[in-house]
């Protein structure tokens, strides 16, 4: 019992530097102090992230048949998710279509990078990498298309996609990257999770919580479903421990913000998403040192 209330404090300890980034966040948005967010959105999706993703897919040290491995598992991972996250949805009598993207789908930048990264080193971020691809993939093609009236006509052209497709095939054709060009996508790159992690607690702090009830239902669904399918994913595939405690504690990140303004965009469960992002972060936060022990012995 000591040698896990130690390792808990000691995960809290190594989340303080994540939880004073979202702290700050929160503050600036209770204090209303001017804060760009269609800029910062749009500079993190369009340049820093694609940086990043770029620029750990060139220097990782893990091999091209690993990250290969974590693509698969990925994909599975989610299928598996979304099954049975459709199905408990299903029994406590909410709408499957609207809120299942909002269940299935983990929040993989905001929290997952940084964790992954704190938990695994460079090699658990370059997992976390692989995995947040193929996330953002399915949510903004293959998951908003649950969504009633959204039409993601030319998603194959996000900035994401195109840096992991551009950055696989140079390292695939053993295509020599020039140094400076390495050195600018790691300095963009590197404002990528600061940024993230203020937008979060920013976006937390405006978020209704008039769907706490049903929002918390949801948020329950996500984190113990995608822990469960990430566990089972990474047992079933015999993955090495790295790549298995990495992609598992990815599947059991809380609900992406991006999930909840989809659903408040196009759909009229807006507080619902918005009580499941709330629920599920807080709830994640106080478990996350558990979550590590788990994610570790995965």
């Amino acid at each position: 019992m000591p040698a896990i209330a130690q390792f808990y404090f000691s995960a809290l300890v190594l989340m303080l530097p994540l939880l004073s980034c979202v702290g700050i966040g929160v503050f600036w948005a209770k204090r209303e102090l001017p804060f760009g967010g269609s800029f910062i959105t749009t500079l993190v999706t369009s340049v820093t992230t694609p940086a990043l993703v770029f620029h750990t897919f060139v220097t990782t040290h893990l091999d091209d048949r690993a990250l290969a491995d974590v693509a698969v598992a990925t994909l599975l991972a989610l299928l598996l998710c979304a099954l049975v996250c459709a199905l408990w949805l299903k029994a406590w009598k909410l709408p499957v279509r609207t809120l299942l993207p909002t269940a299935f789908l983990p929040n993989a930048g905001n929290l997952g990078l940084p964790i992954s990264q704190m938990a695994f080193g460079d090699a658990g971020l370059s997992v976390a990498v692989a995995f947040f691809a193929v996330n953002s993939f399915v949510m903004h093609t293959v998951a908003v298309r649950l969504l009633p009236g959204v039409n993601t006509k030319g998603s194959w052209k996000s900035p994401i996609l195109l840096a992991s497709v551009v950055a696989v095939a140079m390292r695939l054709l053993h295509v020599p990257v020039p140094d400076w060009i390495v050195e600018t996508s790691r300095m963009l790159g590197a404002v990528t999770v600061p940024l993230m992690l203020l937008s979060l607690g920013h976006a937390l702090a405006l978020i209704p919580s008039n769907g706490l009830r049903d929002g918390a239902k949801v948020a329950v669904v996500r984190l113990a479903v995608g822990l469960a399918a990430g566990l089972a994913v990474v047992w079933a595939l015999d993955l090495e421990p790295v790549l298995a405690g990495a992609l598992s504690l990815q599947m059991a990140m809380p609900c992406a913000v991006v999930s909840y303004m989809y659903v408040k965009r196009y759909t009229p469960l807006g507080d619902t998403a918005a009580g499941a992002v709330l629920v599920s972060t807080v709830a994640f936060l106080v478990l996350a040192p558990v979550m590590l022990w788990l994610s570790r012995g995965a």
